[in-house]
C-alpha cells in the first residue's frame, strides 16, 4: 500500500507532496519552511528517504536542499539543471527505490524548463501516480516563458510533446498531481477543479487535444504578466537557499513605525481591507493577510526593501512571516500588532478614505461629479471590458507609475476588491484623495455603467462614445481572477 499526502499552499497556488509506503517516504517540490512537511512526514511515521525536485522553480524557493540535508534524504535534481550544490543528478528513466514494491521513475518533459523531470510512481512494477510539477496541469500545462523569451516557442513546443509522452505512457486511471495551476502564475491559465487524471487530460487538455501549432499559437497569445519577483526565484534556488529563521520580528513601536516610513521602507498592514480603510497608519500599505499576500507584496516591493508588519494578532504576524519566507523576504524588520491607536505617536491621527460599491460610482457620474477611475486589474482581464472613460494602470504597475493618474478623486476597482485595496493604499499614502470599490466587476453593468472594449466598441459590438444608451452587459468576459 502507498500513500499520497497533498501539502496545499493556497496563497502561491502550488502543492508539494509527501509519497510512500509503511516505512519510506519521498517529498516532490518541498516548500521552503520544511517544518510542516518533516511534522506530515511524523504523523505518517515514515522517514524521509527522498526529496525530488521537478525543475528549478521560478515562482518560490525551496525548501529541498535544507530539508535533505536535515532528513539525512538523498536530494533528487534533474541533471541538466544548473546548480551550485551537491545532488543526486537525475535524467530520463532513471529509478529509485522508495521501498519494497514502491519505485519513482524520473521522465523527461522538458517544457516549463528545459529540464523539467516529472516522477511516476510504480507499485508493484504499474503507475498508481505521475507527479508533473509544472508540465501536465489540470487543464492546462506550465507556462515556457519564464526561462528565456527566446525559448519561449521552442519550450511550448516541447511543453506539447511532453504532455503527449505522459499520456501515450500512463494509463487513463493515473492520478496527475502536479505542482502548478492553483493560482501560480507559473501556469499557463488557471485550474478548474482540484482533481484529474491521464484519462481527463487526454479528453479535455488543449496539448493533448489539439494540434501543435495552434496549440503554441493560442497558449503564447494567452499569456499573463509576469511577476517582477520571479527574477529572484530562479537564481537563488540554482544557487541553495539557505535556511529558514522563523522566530519572532522584533516589537516596533509608534516611534520605530514613524522612522522606518521616513526612511522609505515599507509598513504592511495585514488586516482586512475593510479595518485599512477605516483606520491605518499614514503611508502604510494594505496587503490583507487572507488574500494572496506573498504574491503581491513581493511583486510590487523593490526587491530588498526592508518590511514591517502590522496586524491584530501575533498569530497573523506569524502567518505571514511564513508566507513572505517563501518568495525570498526572509526577515521581517520589525512588527506591531494589537489597537491601530498605539500604532502613532502622540498627537498624530490614523489615516481613512471610503469604499463604495459599482452602483455609488454610476451614481456620482450620473451627478456630473468629475471624477477619476482607475482599473488596475491585469491587461487580459481590461480586454474583456471596461468602464467607458477609465484610466487603466494594472497593480504591480502602480507604485512606480503613480505620477500618471489623473488628478481628481480616484475612484480605484479590480474584479472583486482585493486588489483595488491594494492600490487605495498605494494612492493615499501618496497623499491622493481615493475612493475603493469594493465590488464584484459584474456589478458595474448592473449598475448602468458603460463597458467597451480596447477596440473602441462597446461590448454588443457598436461604436462609442455613448452620449446615453441602455446598459451594456458582457456576460462571461470577465476574469476568473476573482479578488
Amino acid at each position: 500500500m502507498f500513500f499520497v499526502d497533498i501539502l496545499e499552499f493556497e496563497g502561491l497556488g502550488n502543492r508539494s507532496y509527501l509519497v510512500g509506503g509503511p516505512r519510506s517516504a519521498v517529498v516532490i517540490d518541498p516548500p521552503r519552511d520544511i517544518d510542516q512537511v518533516i511534522a506530515a512526514a511524523a504523523r505518517r511515521g515514515v522517514r524521509i528517504a527522498f526529496v525530488a525536485e521537478t525543475h528549478v522553480h521560478n515562482d518560490y524557493v525551496t525548501g529541498g536542499l535544507e530539508l535533505a540535508r536535515v532528513t539525512g534524504a538523498r536530494y533528487l535534481v534533474p541533471a541538466a539543471a544548473h546548480v551550485s550544490f551537491a545532488r543526486t543528478p537525475v535524467a530520463d528513466g532513471d529509478t529509485v527505490t522508495v521501498e519494497e514494491g514502491l519505485v519513482l521513475r524520473a521522465l523527461a518533459t522538458p517544457g516549463h524548463t528545459p529540464h523539467h523531470t516529472s516522477y511516476v510512481l510504480a507499485e508493484d512494477g504499474r503507475g498508481v501516480a505521475a507527479f508533473t510539477g509544472g508540465s501536465l496541469l489540470i487543464g492546462a500545462v506550465g507556462r515556457p516563458d519564464l526561462v528565456e523569451p527566446r525559448l519561449t516557442e521552442q519550450l511550448a513546443r516541447a511543453q506539447h510533446a511532453s504532455a503527449h509522452r505522459l499520456a501515450d505512457e500512463l494509463d487513463d486511471e493515473v492520478p496527475v498531481l502536479p505542482t502548478h495551476g492553483f493560482g501560480s502564475f507559473c501556469s499557463s491559465s488557471q485550474a478548474e477543479g482540484d482533481t484529474t487524471t491521464i484519462g481527463r487530460e487526454r479528453a479535455t487538455n488543449d496539448a493533448l487535444t489539439l494540434d501543435v501549432d495552434t496549440f503554441i499559437a493560442q497558449m503564447i497569445a494567452g499569456l499573463d504578466d509576469v511577476p517582477a519577483y520571479y527574477a529572484h526565484m530562479g537564481p537563488t534556488n540554482a544557487a541553495g537557499p539557505s535556511p529558514v529563521d522563523l522566530t519572532p520580528p522584533g516589537r516596533a513601536d509608534a516611534e520605530e513605525i514613524a522612522s522606518r516610513l521616513a526612511a522609505g521602507e515599507w509598513v504592511v498592514d495585514l488586516r482586512s481591507r475593510m479595518a485599512f480603510a477605516e483606520e491605518h497608519v499614514t503611508g502604510s500599505f494594505n496587503f490583507e493577510g487572507e488574500g494572496k499576500l506573498a504574491t503581491y507584496v513581493a511583486w510590487l516591493i523593490p526587491w530588498g526593501k526592508p518590511v514591517t508588519l502590522l496586524a491584530d494578532t501575533p498569530e497573523q504576524i506569524t502567518d505571514a512571516q511564513r508566507e513572505l519566507t517563501r518568495v525570498g523576504i526572509d526577515r521581517p524588520a520589525a512588527a506591531a500588532t494589537g489597537d491601530p491607536a498605539t500604532w502613532v505617536r502622540a498627537g498624530e491621527q490614523l489615516a481613512s478614505f471610503p469604499r463604495a460599491r459599482f452602483a455609488d460610482l454610476a451614481d456620482v457620474r450620473e451627478r456630473g461629479d468629475d471624477v477619476v477611475v482607475l482599473d488596475v486589474r491585469r491587461d487580459s482581464e481590461r480586454a474583456g471590458g471596461f468602464i467607458d472613460g477609465s484610466v487603466h494602470i494594472p497593480i504591480h504597475e502602480l507604485y512606480g507609475r503613480i505620477g500618471e493618474v489623473p488628478p481628481g478623486t480616484v475612484w480605484v476597482h479590480c474584479a472583486a476588491g482585493m486588489r483595488a485595496a491594494i492600490a487605495a493604499s498605494l494612492l493615499d499614502a501618496a497623499g491622493r484623495d481615493v475612493v475603493a470599490v469594493d465590488d464584484g466587476f459584474d456589478a458595474a453593468t448592473e449598475a448602468g455603467l458603460i463597458l467597451i472594449r480596447p477596440d473602441g466598441t462597446d461590448c454588443a459590438g457598436r461604436r462609442t462614445p455613448f452620449s446615453a444608451g441602455p446598459t451594456v452587459r458582457c456576460w462571461g468576459a470577465w476574469s476568473t481572477d476573482r479578488r
